[in-house]
């Protein structure tokens, strides 16, 4: 298959896949904050500390400044990384069999779960080891480590959970 043109196809997959993800990893950081800082937004704002500095983590309340940037960095953090998954993982809207005029094989269950655990273990090491403090997601400033990890889970998941779709589809069809 020619990369290059597939790259429009890349792109919308990573769009949706990332846009899932991205709302995913907001609500699971909002429902987390909620539990362990009393607030919502709280996980959100800390986020915004990339344009805002350190004060956006201090703010608990829900504003356009901090919760919207925030929830806009987070979006397209996601989109970002699902563009990595989708190019070397995913397999929605493949054309390289139908182009041989053979049939396509099995979808996978088990590649987009790994393609999504290497694509968000690499976001972990970038995240939090590769870049300077100022670019890091900022939820470390308001969640707990195991509230880190189940947002790293549900971006995973996020990843992956169109192409597990269609691929649960496909066994049932059989």
């Amino acid at each position: 298959m020619n990369n290059t043109k597939d790259a429009p196809g890349i792109l919308r997959r990573a769009v949706t896949s990332g846009t899932i993800s991205g709302l995913a990893t907001a609500l699971t950081a909002s429902v987390a904050g909620k539990l362990e800082d009393g607030s919502f937004a709280a996980p959100l704002n800390a986020t915004s500390h990339v344009l805002w500095g350190d004060k956006a983590a201090r703010k608990d309340k829900a504003s356009l400044k901090y919760t919207l940037t925030g929830f806009l960095l987070n979006h397209a953090s996601a989109i970002f990384w699902a563009l990595f998954y989708e190019k070397f993982f995913g397999s929605r809207g493949g054309t390289a069999h139908a182009a041989a005029r053979r049939p396509a094989p099995e979808k996978s269950l088990t590649r987009p779960l790994v393609g999504a655990a290497v694509v968000t273990a690499g976001a972990y090491i970038t995240d939090y080891y590769l870049i300077p403090k100022r670019l890091t997601p900022g939820f470390e400033k308001r969640l707990s480590g195991k509230s880190l990890a189940a947002i790293f889970v549900t971006l995973a998941v996020g990843l992956a959970i169109c192409d597990l779709v269609d691929a649960s589809k496909e066994r049932l069809d059989r």
